[in-house]
Order: C-alpha cells, then structure tokens, then sequence
C-alpha cells in the first residue's frame, strides 16, 4: 500500500491506497512544533484504529506547503513506516511541461493537483480551482502543459480578515446561504463570501477560456476542503476532494 500526505498550512490530510483505490483518510491539524515522535505514532495510531498495518505500507509521498514541517514528517516516516518519503519538488519526474517563468515558485499542492488532474483527464483542456486556505486556479493544457493560474484569498482567510479587522463583524460559519439576500450580519457575510467568491471563479474562468483557450470550454475540476460548499451551483464538471493525493500517488509511480 500507499501512504500518500498533503501539509497544507491549515491541517495535513492523508490519504492511504491500496493500488488505484484510496481505501482511507485521516487528517491532523498542521503543527509546525510537531516532533517525529509525535507525527509517526499519530500515522500508526490511526491506522491500528481503522484496521490497516503500516507494515503493509511499501512507498509514502508528500505534498507540503509549510517546509518548516518536513524534517520532522521525513524522520517519521523513517522510523515508524520504514520508508523514506517521496517530496513533490523541482527535480523530481511530474509528466508535466512547467512553462512558469520560475518552476520552483510553484506549490508542490499546485504540482500535486495537476499530476492527478492530467492521469484522471489525458488530452484535456483544464481549470483546477483548488479551495482551500487560498483559492487557487491553475490551467494544464490537452499537451499537459502547466501554463500557470491566479491565487486569491480563501474562504477562511475571508472570514477570519473580516472578524478581526473590524470591531464588529462576527466570525461566522462558512456555509452556502438559504438566499441572496441576508437578513442577518451573519447571514450578509455568508452571502458576500460565498456569492463573492462564485462570482471571482465564474468570471476568472470565463477570461481563461477566451484568453488563454481561444474560446474553447476548458474542463473544470474542483478540489479542496471547501469545493463542496459550490457542489450544486454548476461551476464545476467535476468535484475530486481527493485529487492532491491521487497526484501524489502517481507521482510515487513515475518516480
């Protein structure tokens, strides 16, 4: 089996596949405090408890956002997995052609995302909106070029700028609104987040498919912790929640 690992900077999700079937996930709040110890009998802890080995575990991948994290996760993974993890960085084999101006910029989430996206849709034009801490956007093309994207702020970072930034706009929770119109503080900031950010991804998208597609339909996937709160709005062809860590998984495979 495959322990695959996404460290994004709110929490760490894992992902464990047994060939092309992710058959458990679990996840841990992001520390950068954590030691190995900590990190590796977590990994055993939760495995023991939902009835896998990690004896069975011959490859681990990591994507990660908060370097400060990775030594810890890499001696984990040593000493209670026995594996030395694969990191999705510049150097490694990914299918896909960089046309960043600087490839080491790019986030591995980023990397991760588009190597799934491009296994699970070959030949195809793409956006990935990938909703999570950031929204980000990113375009691969049907010759799997990885052509670059937009970042903006994310829902929670929304939220959270807008309850400390003023005196009394509450934090609220994030969450598709009954309507346009709301008739609470709490509900008028669910509106402008939710409709705001509809709005950002349906117009960014509408430029990507004129200026970049020359008009034609590019497939849009979305992923991310919050991607299911759009699930019924039509903005997406697909929802893969698990798309970085099928990225990479087949990452580990090319590598």
């Amino acid at each position: 089996m495959v322990l695959t690992i996404d460290v994004g900077n709110t929490s760490t999700t894992c992902g464990l596949f047994d060939g092309d079937k992710i058959v458990f996930q679990f996840r841990r709040e992001t520390n950068i405090h954590s030691s190995s110890d900590e990190i590796g009998i977590f990994f055993r802890t939760a495995l023991k408890e939902n009835g896998f080995d990690w004896k069975q575990i011959t490859r681990a991948g990591v994507c990660s956002v908060v370097p400060s994290v990775n030594y810890s996760l890499s001696s984990a993974c040593s000493k209670y997995l026995n594996c030395e993890p694969l990191y999705i960085q510049a150097g490694i084999k990914t299918g896909l052609k960089i046309k960043y101006s600087n490839p080491k910029e790019i986030g591995a989430d980023l990397i991760a995302a588009a190597i799934g996206a491009v296994n699970l849709n070959p030949n195809t034009n793409m956006i990935i909106a990938d909703l999570g801490t950031a929204t980000t956007l990113e375009l691969v093309s049907k010759n799997n070029e990885f052509l670059g994207g937009s970042i903006l702020p994310g829902l929670k970072i929304s939220v959270d700028a807008l309850a400390t930034g003023t005196a009394k706009l509450p934090s609220v929770e994030i969450a598709r609104p009954d309507g346009i119109l709301g008739a609470t503080t709490t509900e008028a900031i669910q509106v402008g987040l939710y409709y705001g950010t509809l709005g950002s991804i349906k117009e960014i998208c509408r430029t990507y498919q004129k200026e970049v597609f020359n008009g034609e339909k590019p497939f849009i996937i979305g992923t991310g912790g919050f991607a299911k709160v759009f699930q019924k709005c039509g903005i997406f062809d697909k929802i893969v929640p698990e798309l970085v860590l099928f990225g990479v998984k087949c990452a580990i495979e090319l590598n």
